[in-house]
């Protein structure tokens, strides 16, 4: 890049996406690597094991595609302390009726 601009938008979408279809086009693999195995050896807990792996693939796909880019030292923060400082709830006197 020439610039320290931040890339578009549209640039980090394309990424994302194109990060959770990495991650998720490992999981066919995986599951025909499975039902490979389970044919040549006849071993129900490898199969087992590759289909284990697979299973948090989609989380982790999910998260990966969702998180940001890193925050640069210059981006403001969004926590104000001013708001901090009032209560949200107000604490005086409040008349009351009994009944």
């Amino acid at each position: 890049m020439i610039t320290e601009a931040a890339p578009s938008l549209e640039q980090q979408h394309r990424a994302r996406v194109r990060r959770y279809m990495l991650l998720m086009g490992f999981r066919i693999p995986c599951l025909i690597l499975a039902a490979g195995a389970y044919g040549l050896w006849h071993n129900a807990l490898i199969s087992l094991a590759i289909i284990g792996v697979s299973v948090p693939l989609p989380w982790i796909a999910v998260l990966v595609a969702n998180d940001r880019p890193p925050r640069r030292k210059d981006e403001p923060s969004r926590w104000d302390g001013r708001r901090a400082e009032h209560k949200a709830l107000e604490s005086h006197h409040h008349h009351s009726i009994d009944g």
